[in-house]
């Protein structure tokens, strides 16, 4: 993302360097979500763009952290070597707090109303910390060594915390921008919830199906950890009637923006069929 070279562009040293190059490839989504969000409610791309960059910055973040020897212990991420491989352990960690921190930096540049600008932040706190991505990452580690797998229900909450809290903050970024009707913000709320579960779910079947050469990260995983999943709780073909569910039900939230919701839509629809 552009915001986060800018910000960077001055800063030298392997920390810097590690940002930078975990902050390249991937699909953006979340940064896309929030510039087509921003865009329903006539938000030029440049002035969503702090926001989006945002997004990216805490979700690079939360990745170095995920793939450390302490988390998943992953060495391969976007079909390139971890943080922690093509450095070591310290440099990660300081990199993916330095990302975390840049990401309020970014949102204090956004350019909306005072108010507006206050609940981006105190949003993508609430969203990244204990009551979403953080607490969801936790559950999981916990489930590990639990005695008995968790139930699907168990899985959903989980999960709705640990991919989908950034996934839905991204999703309405433009409605706080915008300090939209409490119908339209509902409207994208409940796409984005819809959303997060549906990439959750499709992980959940690239894990099992997917090619780690597209996948640019180890599959097979999650049943090598004995990991209780979507698929391994609802099998293969329930588990994508389930996110195909989801993104009927996105979609069909974002009605009430009519035809300006198109590409929105269309992410939705791309989740579910990615290979990556």
């Amino acid at each position: 993302m552009g915001c986060i070279e800018t910000a960077l562009a001055a800063q030298d040293g392997p920390v810097a360097e590690a940002m930078r190059y975990a902050t390249q490839g991937g699909k953006a989504l979340r940064a896309v979500l929030v510039i087509e969000g921003a865009r329903l409610f006539g938000i030029a791309r440049a002035d969503a763009a702090p926001a989006a960059a945002a997004i990216e910055a805490v979700h690079a973040y939360s990745l170095i952290h995920d793939d450390l020897p302490c988390m998943d212990d992953d060495d391969i991420r976007r079909g390139k070597p971890t943080v922690h491989r093509q450095w070591d352990d310290a440099t990660a960690v300081l990199a993916g707090d330095a990302l975390q921190a840049l990401a309020f930096d970014l949102l204090c540049d956004t350019p909306c109303p005072e108010a507006a600008r206050l609940a981006l932040v105190r949003g993508l706190a609430r969203a990244a910390g204990i009551g979403g991505m953080v607490g969801g990452q936790a559950q999981d580690i916990a489930a590990e060594s639990a005695a008995t797998p968790l139930t699907l229900d168990e899985i959903t909450r989980l999960q709705a915390g640990k991919t989908g809290a950034l996934i839905c903050w991204a999703a309405t970024a433009g409605a706080v921008m915008a300090e939209a009707t409490p119908a339209q913000t509902r409207a994208l709320q409940c796409y984005g919830e819809c959303l997060g579960l549906a990439f959750q779910i499709a992980d959940d079947i690239l894990d099992v199906e997917g090619d780690a050469a597209l996948t640019g990260k180890a599959v097979g995983k999650d049943a090598a950890a004995g990991k209780a999943t979507f698929v391994s709780l609802l099998g293969l073909d329930a588990a994508r009637a389930r996110a195909a569910e989801l993104v009927d039900t996105a979609c069909d939230a974002l009605s009430v923006f009519g035809d300006k919701a198109h590409c929105l839509q269309a992410l939705a629809r791309f989740v579910i069929s990615r290979h990556s």
